[in-house]
């Protein structure tokens, strides 16, 4: 479960390296990049909620 927590926290942050990459350039975020980033932060507090519990 900690390794799932460990790859799910560096997928975020390469995704947010990205988007920064993209207003540093001047683009603007699309709107399903929100969505993604949303999805991914709450399949953290999921799998940390879950691992808590079975703690």
């Amino acid at each position: 479960m900690l390794w799932f927590l460990v790859i799910i926290a560096v997928l975020l942050l390469g995704y947010a390296a990205v988007l920064v990459s993209f207003v540093r350039k001047g683009r603007k975020i699309p709107p399903a990049a929100y969505l993604v980033l949303a999805l991914l932060n709450g399949l953290i507090l999921a799998a940390v909620l879950a691992w808590a519990v079975a703690r």
